[in-house]
């Protein structure tokens, strides 16, 4: 293992995750919480963790992401803000 790129994926995995929850914009957030999951696949591979790395990638990257754009491009705003 690269000890350098495991730092640099871990960093950008805490950037996501601090940035998944301060945008108040649901699409960017979701977008982001995609960003984060693909980031974490790449840790998990990087780690030698090949099947949890597949599995992150189209569960959590794929699907979930997917599903949450959806999501909200179904819902509709209660208050005008």
């Amino acid at each position: 293992m690269i000890w350098q790129l495991d730092l640099l994926i871990l960093l950008m995995v805490v950037i996501c995750a601090i940035a998944t929850i301060t945008i108040r914009d649901l699409l960017g957030a979701a977008i982001v919480f995609g960003a984060y999951s693909f980031l974490l696949c790449l840790l998990w591979a990087e780690m030698g963790a090949v099947d949890v790395a597949f599995t992150e990638a189209t569960v959590g990257a794929g699907i979930s992401t997917i599903l949450f754009i959806a999501a909200i491009f179904r819902t509709t705003r209660r208050s005008k803000d």
